[in-house]
């Protein structure tokens, strides 16, 4: 059997993400890092271009991304959820936050072996994980052992619905290898009464502005992070008729634009370039 694919790679992208949710208020400060602060000053003029030129930047979606994901996350535990995974977790702050919010919520937070521990050993320094928020690692295509997606789903009650999320890791593999995990994932989820998945997506709309800028921009940030960066979509029902075809029931498309005054999301000159996407599996 062929070894996991290695995300490794990707990691750095963890510090530069962990330093913009910090800068905007939605992270502890022990969240912030050295690198991330470096790679912050370092993007400085990309993400000035960005927003003068295409109408957002790196940051702009990465706080619409997060802010969206966060609104579903919230809906669904007010609507009964109490279980929640987030894979490739990096440095969110979500678990730390939603587990002070909602004492009934048990949240495991996952990433690749080195990125687990260090993210356990900061949560530790800080006293706050607990039985019911805890930290393991994982690799999304292990087929089985510790660090299979079925391990990880295996320590929470199956009796229960779960919510799995991703961020910042999708639009890093091509379209074939990521659905392995997506077929995976609706699979093991149909262990559970209800299984929502909420994936951030940058899906290359036909006619979309830009539509060649953004195609060199994810060369280039494939090149950057040794990864295949790919923009998985061109249409809504594309992506609607893909997850079914993994083994969703039934995906739901969330654009940033439709929550503009709603929620404390930064707005875009013209039509956002993330959504975020809810599938659904039920047993």
């Amino acid at each position: 059997m062929s070894e996991p694919r290695d995300t490794s790679s990707i990691s750095f992208t963890a510090l530069y993400t962990g330093h913009v949710w910090t800068r905007d208020g939605i992270s502890a400060p022990f969240f912030r890092t050295r690198g991330g602060a470096f790679l912050y000053g370092a993007l400085a003029p990309f993400e000035f271009v960005g927003r003068h030129i295409v109408g957002g930047n790196i940051r702009t979606f990465l706080l619409q991304r997060h802010h969206l994901i966060d609104h579903r996350l919230h809906q669904l535990i007010e609507a009964g959820v109490t279980q929640v995974v987030e894979i490739a977790c990096g440095l969110s702050p979500r678990g730390h936050r939603f587990c002070q919010q909602y004492p009934q919520l048990t949240y495991l937070e996952t990433d690749l072996p080195d990125m687990a521990h260090r993210k356990q050993q900061l949560l530790q320094e800080h006293e706050v994980l607990s039985d019911r928020h805890r930290v393991m690692p994982i690799n999304i295509f292990a087929e089985d052992g510790e660090l299979s997606l079925t391990h990880v789903l295996s320590q929470l009650d199956q009796s229960k619905p779960v919510v799995v999320i991703t961020e910042g890791l999708v639009n890093y593999f091509p379209l074939p290898v990521i659905s392995e995990f997506w077929a995976k994932l609706a699979t093991a989820l149909s262990a559970f009464p209800q299984g929502t998945y909420l994936t951030d997506n940058y899906p290359l709309y036909r006619g979309m502005p830009f539509y060649r800028t953004l195609k060199v921009l994810g060369n280039l940030l494939g090149a950057v992070s040794r990864s295949q960066v790919g923009f998985h979509f061109h249409a809504d029902d594309e992506a609607i008729a893909h997850f079914k075809a993994q083994g969703f029931d039934n995906l739901l498309i969330h654009n940033p634009a439709d929550h503009y005054g709603q929620l404390p999301i930064p707005v875009t000159r013209g039509n956002p370039m993330v959504r975020i996407l809810e599938a659904v599996k039920s047993s």
